[in-house]
């Protein structure tokens, strides 16, 4: 079943192509959606990676989205008081097949790279850092140093009348 199966027929029309505003339109509409999954490239064959950073009382903890990226390609390295991640992600698809009584061979290859830089307030112990992944998601804690831990009070409130 094709995908213009599914769209109301009209649509499209007389003409199924992108001559026709919808059919410019559904054209870049599916280009988005192919797109989607390959991350958000961006000048120089980057993409961009979703990333957080948290912090406890005892470390600095920062989680990266990295989806199809191999163990191999991710790089974590300590200089002072900066923690930076980068990595490569490359993938390949390839299709044979059939399709309106014509064989077919398609092979899609992509690649980028991604970098994040981090300076902390504090020198970094490299030989403390953590770093490991799961379903994808990078973590790297980063343990504070006893003279950047503060030693935090709770505070008792009480009501004035």
């Amino acid at each position: 079943m094709d995908y213009r199966d599914w769209l109301p027929t009209s649509w499209l029309g007389d003409k199924d192509d992108e001559d026709t505003p919808f059919g410019a339109l559904r054209k870049q509409i599916d280009t988005l959606f192919e797109d989607f999954d390959k991350g958000f490239p961006n000048r120089a064959g980057s993409f961009s990676v979703r990333s957080n950073v948290s912090e406890t009382g005892d470390a600095v903890c920062i989680t990266a989205e990295l989806p199809g990226v191999e163990l191999d390609d991710i790089d974590v390295s300590v200089t002072g008081n900066r923690i930076t991640v980068k990595g490569e992600k490359k993938s390949e698809k390839e299709e044979k097949g059939e399709e309106e009584g014509r064989q077919f061979h398609r092979v899609e290859r992509s690649s980028g790279s991604f970098f994040r830089s981090m300076t902390l307030p504090f020198d970094i112990d490299p030989d403390s850092v953590q770093a490991d992944t799961k379903d994808g998601v990078l973590t790297v804690t980063v343990p504070k140093p006893p003279e950047a831990v503060q030693k935090t009070k709770k505070i008792a409130i009480t009501k004035s009348e």
